[in-house]
């Protein structure tokens, strides 16, 4: 019963961490950013409230706000547990929070907590 119990607590964690390259293609459109425990106000930052992480099969990334469109490059860490976005030779790695096929929580301690939901296409 102990080896079931087991092997039932190891496939829950799978499937909570099982976020792969495959799964963060697509495009995202941030909902939620927070800094230092405080919510920021998207719109005010940015001038909108559409701002999105487009994600591509080459490593090529567009971040898109408004009609401001901004060309970087992205990479998964081996064990999936980070994000880099390179821009003009400048990286920046995002811890992931959380990552399933519809939500994806990521963080940089310089910029803070981003919250993005998946927009169909």
């Amino acid at each position: 019963m102990k080896k079931l119990i087991l092997v039932f607590a190891f496939l829950i964690g799978l499937s909570v961490n099982a976020q792969t390259s495959k799964e963060l293609l697509g495009k995202w459109q941030l909902v939620k950013w927070t800094k230092k425990g405080k919510e920021k106000s998207i719109s005010d930052y940015f001038k909108t409230d559409q701002v999105f992480q487009v994600f591509k099969e080459n490593g090529d990334f567009d971040s898109l706000i408004g009609t401001e469109s901004h060309k970087a490059k992205w990479k998964l860490s081996d064990d999936n547990s980070e994000l880099t976005i390179v821009s003009i030779l400048l990286p920046i790695k995002f811890k992931i929070d959380y990552f399933d096929s519809e939500k994806r929580v990521i963080t940089s301690p310089e910029v803070g907590t981003f919250e993005y939901k998946k927009i169909a296409e």
